[in-house]
């Protein structure tokens, strides 16, 4: 359910909420099936067109899932749903062009993801892989007249802050700082595109299974491709 008002031209106000529900697969102890576990969202969001060619939106939001399932602390082979976790957060994102080929799409999000009922975890534990900080930038120009038309540069900037390994908080994947870049040709139907995800091979950790499996992040890769549009 949602809700739009645009009290000026260039502002829009937006207010929603939906509930949801997944179900659990599995038995608990006593042989009993489990519930499904139920999900409600909260939004609020403002949009802003800057001007005629920029426009900013700004949102914040509570998520929280209940019948989560947990250890059974009588039965470690079994589980039982006494879980309770909500995401917090903000988000703004902008996007526009600044000058005639210059494109931009920043974003910037601060994230509380923490569990606030369980019986083997602290309530206040945060999600794992889940950053409380996380910013990009993409910024592109493309030449658009003479004999370079078509012609196009791309930059990219992401950062993401120190997450948690697993829910237990022990363990920290530190912060990261990537640069990605981009050089294409477009001429009529077809583009060839040379993509550069971490520019400068940055050395970092980008997600976990558990403390015992953390996937580290790509090197340098170089990606070339060719397409034709018809």
């Amino acid at each position: 359910m949602g809700l739009v008002y645009q009290p000026i031209p260039p502002i829009s106000l937006y207010a929603s909420y939906s509930s949801s529900f997944v179900p659990t697969i599995g038995k608990s102890a006593n042989g009993s099936t489990f519930e499904p576990t139920r999900g409600t969202q909260y939004e609020v969001c403002i949009k802003a067109d800057v001007s005629d060619r920029v426009s900013a939106t700004l949102a914040a939001y509570q998520i929280t899932k209940t019948n989560v399932q947990t250890d059974d602390p009588n039965n470690p082979n079994f589980s039982i749903q006494v879980g309770e976790q909500r995401s917090r957060g903000v988000e703004l994102d902008v996007t526009g062009e600044i000058l005639i080929g210059w494109k931009i799409i920043g974003s910037y999000a601060y994230t509380n993801a923490e569990i606030t009922k369980d019986n083997l975890f602290p309530v206040g534990n945060l999600f794992p892989n889940v950053a409380k900080n996380t910013a990009s930038l993409w910024t592109t120009y493309e030449i658009l007249k003479g004999k370079l038309q078509g012609l196009g540069f791309g930059l990219g900037l992401y950062y993401v802050g120190d997450r948690e390994a697993e829910l237990d908080n022990s363990v920290v994947l530190p912060s990261y700082f990537r640069t990605d870049a981009a050089l294409y040709y477009k001429r009529n139907n077809w583009k060839a595109a040379i993509n550069i995800k971490n520019l400068f091979d940055e050395k970092y950790y980008e997600t976990s299974q558990s403390r015992n499996i953390i996937y580290p992040g790509a090197p340098l890769t170089v990606l070339g491709t060719i397409s034709w549009e018809f």
